[in-house]
């Protein structure tokens, strides 16, 4: 159980450009330095193909868990800013290449549908760059719905996944 006031979320981070290792490290960094969270875990890190455009350098992925007392769209409005200050540019193709993507998967049990922010993450379900090191940190969590992270990790395939060495 989270101490008192605290909701458990999962942030799912990606970079294919500038370093992608500095950048999931600086990323890191930023979440423990989020006022009211505390960064409890993290998953290994994956390289994967690009998910958009193959143009592109294969991406570095891992999932963070956290505790936090903010409220889940103060929450994403944070980690836009953190990939923002990491030059992240949104005039770019859709999954085209980026210097860091944070993706807010899940907050507690939270279900939110609106302009700006979709709980749990809609592409959980189908991207094993976010189900395998979000299973790895978080094995017992179910979605709001009852589906079993665990469960949709093994089913998903992930030959094109490979663990990058810590």
């Amino acid at each position: 159980m989270p101490p008192a006031g605290f909701m458990p979320a999962y942030v799912g981070l990606g970079s294919n450009l500038d370093d992608p290792a500095a950048q999931l490290d600086a990323a890191l960094e930023a979440l423990a330095a989020l006022p009211d969270t505390r960064r409890v875990v993290v998953s290994g890190r994956y390289r994967n193909p690009p998910m958009g455009p193959q143009d592109q350098p294969d991406y570095l992925n891992a999932v963070a868990g956290l505790l936090t007392r903010l409220p889940a769209e103060v929450l994403l409005a944070a980690l836009h800013g953190i990939e923002d200050a990491q030059g992240r540019h949104r005039d770019g193709p859709r999954w085209g290449p980026r210097t860091l993507d944070l993706d807010l998967l899940a907050y507690g049990n939270l279900r939110a549908e609106s302009a700006a922010l979709t709980l749990p993450h809609p592409g959980i379900c189908s991207r094993p760059f976010v189900l395998v090191p979000l299973a790895e940190v978080a094995p017992g969590l179910h979605l709001p719905d009852g589906r079993s992270v665990a469960a949709l990790a093994a089913a998903v395939d992930a030959s094109a996944l490979r663990r990058e060495a810590n």
